[in-house]
């Protein structure tokens, strides 16, 4: 797990892609965490399902059968949260390759557009108040290529992703991950964390962490796949806990979080 930017001495820091940035070790403002995939788009991309599908031809590739690869697909993302992690844990494979074959081949541009809506709502954050970063379980490549088609790279302080170049990589919902992720931002309180996610597990592992107010992202109805196997959003038990506040549509943000957005 690694992130676009690395901090340096004094208030800002320099990216390799971006210039000069403020130093996040510097900043005592919150900070809002957002998911990037099926989060910052709908499940009704079809994405998921486009990515299973590729997925679960690379399963296929280490000499399995259509019923094993989809077993050992589903099994490897219920237990480690990708099915990557369980590839590299388990099976000789080159996690760029699987990046290249999969992430990497997906027609994101024929599937995504910028959202005016979404980006309005991003830009009425309170950044005196608040960061914005995102954070997913993909590589870098893969995080700016659907930030950059979504029109919202330039709204993200910050970017966490799995390094897939390092055959350690850890990813939501391992605790490493989110304990890194702090440490890049320079957070020492967890509680003055945001955190929106489609993932249920991943959602609950920053709460069994202290961070502060998580959301969960669940459009219900919406057919998807999570694992390669094809699901409807919300009908499956792991879906649903009462303790966690729920969003079916990002622009209810301004209503569960009123306190970062701008005031009029």
């Amino acid at each position: 797990m690694t992130a676009a930017a690395g901090p340096v001495s004094g208030r800002f820091t320099k990216d390799s892609t971006t210039g000069i940035v403020p130093n996040p070790f510097a900043d005592d403002r919150d900070i809002i965490w957002l998911d990037i995939d099926n989060t910052l788009y709908s499940a009704s991309t079809k994405i998921a399902a486009a990515m299973g599908q590729r997925i679960h031809a690379y399963f296929v590739t280490l000499g399995l059968d259509d019923d094993a690869a989809s077993d050992l697909h589903h099994k490897y993302y219920t237990q480690y949260g990708l099915a990557l992690r369980g590839l590299v844990r388990h099976h000789e494979i080159d996690p760029i390759d699987f990046d290249r074959k999969c992430d990497g081949s997906l027609p994101l541009e024929e599937l995504l557009q910028p959202d005016p809506a979404l980006r309005q709502l991003l830009m009425d954050i309170d950044r005196s108040k608040v960061r914005l970063w995102a954070l997913t379980n993909a590589y870098k490549t893969h995080a700016e290529r659907v930030l950059n088609i979504l029109n919202l790279r330039d709204q993200m302080e910050g970017v966490i992703f799995c390094d897939y170049s390092n055959p350690e990589f850890s990813c939501k919902p391992e605790p490493e991950y989110y304990q890194n992720a702090l440490k890049t931002a320079g957070i020492s309180d967890p509680s003055k964390c945001y955190f929106i996610d489609d993932s249920l597990s991943n959602i609950k592992a920053a709460k069994k962490l202290g961070w502060g107010r998580c959301v969960h992202f669940c459009e219900h109805g919406l057919e998807s796949v999570e694992g390669g196997k094809p699901l409807v959003i919300g009908k499956q038990g792991a879906e649903t806990a009462e303790e966690i506040l729920a969003v079916a549509d990002l622009q209810e943000l301004r209503s569960v979080w009123p306190e970062v957005f701008k005031t009029q």
